[in-house]
């Protein structure tokens, strides 16, 4: 039961990835965008992919993961997993700032350039890495 358990942790965690690494790009576009119906299209596509996909990725990511310290809960003694459990958290505080920026372009307030989102954008790779080789190579 484990086994399917992790499975299906690995398929959301993917799925989350995947909306983490798209919304920011869409940001990186809707700044780059001037005419009212491209901002419109942003605004739709950004709300479905936060709402749709994102949220119920971190959720189901969160809840597996929680399930899973429970059945396995020596896994909290060991300093792999609570360096990657401080890597999630900000993973999640990652999230919430791509809601507020998706709140933020609703109401038409962005005032961060298409150069800055390029930036932001990249951020989840730098916490993708490592929370792979730790859960991977279990270093410490």
């Amino acid at each position: 039961m484990y086994t399917w358990i992790e499975a299906f942790h690995i398929i959301v965690v993917v799925t989350w990835f995947a909306a983490l690494f798209y919304l920011p790009r869409l940001f990186v576009y809707h700044a780059m965008t001037d005419d009212r119906p491209g901002i419109e299209r942003f605004k739709v596509m950004e709300r479905k992919l936060n709402r749709g996909i994102m949220l119920p990725s971190a959720i189901a990511v969160v809840a597996l993961g929680v399930t899973l310290l429970t059945l396995a809960p020596s896994l909290l003694t060991q300093g792999w997993m609570i360096v990657k459990l401080v890597l999630v958290a900000l993973l999640i505080a990652y999230h919430a700032y791509c809601h507020y920026l998706v709140k933020v372009f609703e109401r038409d307030e962005n005032q961060r350039s298409h150069v800055w989102f390029r930036v932001f954008n990249e951020l989840p790779v730098l916490v993708l890495i490592p929370v792979v080789i730790l859960a991977v190579v279990k270093p410490f």
